[in-house]
């Protein structure tokens, strides 16, 4: 664990970190050259309500090192209760981004998660685009509870400084709560849900312009119409309602 100097803005019950995408890719990298030990959580609009619905996810994000807005939506909240956030940080860019950095300064990536076949085109997109020697290792992301120590442990002994989680919540969120004294020699660790999916090529991102206009949900809604309307259209009401709420009672 690290100490973190920055600032934190109390949004619907949670403490977000105030930090850009720099800031963030600087704290990491300090915390890989300092032997640091950060955990991650990035959260949207849908994300809040499952929290706060679900109080032993709440437990596992309350204890995560850095809680993140990824989504645009959490953004304009912040501003709606003036405290405003300085970006938004997605999840997506934060990884491709971090892997980047990797490559650059020597630093190991371990991929954990989605299909044997997605996980793999994922390693293979990165080792094409950098090289092998970003790779400390993969396994994807099916598994039994009572596994989950030896995963853990097989990624620790792989060397990695860094560890990509892409499960869903809340079961990436309780691997990286309850593995964290084995997990601890990995300098940074992030759940990333869905992302590897997008890297893969099996789920489309939205255009720019929708990610900026604060669409991308929407975009996502498009593509799996059945899967996803409780998500977000629930979802994204219930927050509307939420920020409403804590903007008026003050």
């Amino acid at each position: 664990m690290i100490q973190n100097t920055h600032q934190k803005v109390a949004i619907c019950g949670l403490s977000i970190d105030n930090l850009s995408m720099q800031e963030t890719i600087d704290l990491v990298n300090n915390a890989i050259e300092n032997q640091g030990d950060i955990t991650l959580t990035d959260i949207n609009a849908g994300k809040i309500i499952q929290i706060r619905e679900d109080a032993q996810l709440k437990s596992y994000v309350d204890q995560s090192d850095i809680i993140q807005a990824d989504g645009q939506a959490v953004i304009w909240a912040s501003q709606l209760l003036n405290k405003p956030l300085k970006e938004r940080v997605a999840g997506v860019d934060l990884v491709e981004k971090l892997i980047e950095q990797a490559h650059k300064n020597g630093h190991k990536v371990f991929f954990f998660g989605a299909r044997e076949e997605v996980v793999k085109e994922v390693v293979n997109k990165f080792v094409s685009k950098y090289s092998e020697n970003i790779l400390a290792g993969y396994r994807n992301g099916y598994f039994k509870h009572n596994e989950t120590p030896s995963i853990a442990k097989q990624i620790a002994d792989s060397g990695a400084n860094l560890l990509f989680v892409a499960i869903t919540s809340p079961i990436q969120e309780q691997f990286l709560i309850e593995n964290k004294e084995i997990l601890k020699s990995v300098n940074f660790k992030m759940g990333v849900g869905g992302s590897f999916d997008v890297f893969a090529g099996k789920t489309k991102r939205a255009p720019i312009w929708m990610q900026n206009a604060g669409l991308e949900w929407f975009y996502r809604f498009l593509q799996e119409p059945k899967r996803m309307w409780k998500r977000y259209l629930v979802g994204n009401s219930k927050f509307i309602l939420l920020v409403l709420k804590e903007r008026f009672s003050r």
